[in-house]
């Protein structure tokens, strides 16, 4: 689910003085202020019927949104190296309230984050951009940031997921991705190919991802089958990667309840095939004071889904490992009994705090069998509001 794709907001909320520090103006709208109300905005609610490959571009109408890639590679010489991507989208102002397009007006903020990690090198980067919803073109030449489809295209600035141009149909099964940050021997980044072997996956019902026991949630689908190919270049050096990857669609106007203090995320791609997205907001399940809101989707290998409620799954952190000044749990017990899951999460390296505006933990996890420990795959973790 990524759910950190959500922080895109933050930077608007820091605009009208209502940052994550400011625990007094958001102690009653849920994490990083995202409980607020959204009057104006289209709002995510069942009985939606997402439409592809429309659904690819964005959704200007809808307060947040994003476009997030994590990948679970390997070099040439067999060694584990994890990356992220994402692009984030923040509308400023209700539709009503939009200015008419100039070349200063802007509407619509941008923010991408990018990461690669391996052992225990851990870099990051950040970029903002802004546009207009109304533009006549939004086009990489004529636009600073934008998403949008026929072909595929998502971008800020220069680093760019889009269409693979020679690909035999030029569409969202074959993508290309490249970005990198710094100059000369601090320069890093990556150029992907991504080939998805499997189907979309939509969550929840049919699309609608509920995040609270009181209804607030996101359209959300997945392309969980990625095989990713490419280079990457880190400390001065470019090496030949391959392997797995998970990209996530959300877009929603009022996601969370307002009690929710943050989140815990959970991509797994498993060594037989399957796939599991779990994930609990901290707060507002059932309306008591400090329940949790748990969610997930089981994924066979032929992209056949189970939705997981509350009851389905159990999260039990395991140990937790001191990073910036927090306490963050980088083991954890996570159970699935309806589909025989019982497995142990952990991080092999607890540095990869994104140190971004809004910071947070987000690095590549190891799964093992929880009674004989056994590896069974591997995945990603996102944690916020530690």
């Amino acid at each position: 689910m990524s759910l950190v794709r959500l922080l895109i907001l933050i930077t608007a909320l820091n605009l009208s003085g209502c940052g994550p520090e400011d625990q007094s103006t958001t102690s009653n709208a849920g994490f990083a202020g995202l409980g607020q109300d959204a009057d104006g905005f289209q709002h995510a609610e069942p009985n939606q019927l997402l439409t592809f490959p429309t659904d690819h571009a964005a959704h200007p109408d809808y307060r947040i949104e994003w476009w997030y890639l994590t990948a679970n590679l390997e070099d040439a010489d067999g060694e584990p190296l994890g990356l992220q991507w994402t692009l984030f989208r923040q509308a400023l102002m209700p539709p009503s309230e939009r200015p008419t397009p100039t070349p200063w007006a802007a509407d619509q903020l941008w923010m991408a984050h990018m990461a690669i990690s391996q052992g225990e090198q851990h870099q990051v980067a950040e970029r903002f951009g802004r546009s207009h919803s109304q533009a006549e073109a939004i086009t990489p030449q004529q636009s600073q940031a934008g998403a949008t489809v026929s072909p595929f295209h998502a971008w800020l600035d220069d680093w760019q997921l889009k269409a693979n141009e020679k690909a035999a149909s030029p569409d969202f099964s074959r993508l290309t991705l490249s970005a990198y940050s710094g100059e000369g021997a601090e320069r890093f980044g990556y150029s992907l190919s991504l080939s998805a072997e499997g189907p979309l996956v939509l969550h929840g019902s049919q699309g609608f991802s509920q995040k609270a026991a009181n209804g607030q949630g996101s359209m959300y689908y997945s392309q969980p089958f990625w095989q990713i190919t490419g280079e990457v270049t880190l400390n001065g050096e470019t090496k030949t990667v391959s392997g797995r990857g998970w990209l996530d669609r959300e877009w929603s106007s009022q996601l969370l309840d307002a009690r929710q203090s943050g989140w815990d995320w959970f991509s797994i791609h498993l060594d037989d095939s399957h796939k599991l997205m779990a994930f609990q907001l901290r707060g507002g399940g059932d309306g008591k004071e400090g329940s949790d809101y748990r969610s997930g989707t089981w994924i066979t290998p032929q992209g056949q889904t189970t939705s997981l409620t509350n009851a389905d799954i159990t999260m039990t952190p395991l140990a937790t490992s001191v990073v910036a000044g927090r306490d963050i749990p980088t083991r954890w017990h996570l159970e699935v009994p309806s589909v025989d899951v019982d497995v142990s999460v952990e991080a092999p390296y607890a540095n990869r705090w994104m140190t971004t505006s809004v910071p947070y933990w987000e690095g590549e996890v190891v799964v093992n069998d929880r009674a004989s420990g056994e590896p069974l795959g591997e995945g990603y973790l996102e944690m916020t509001g530690y």
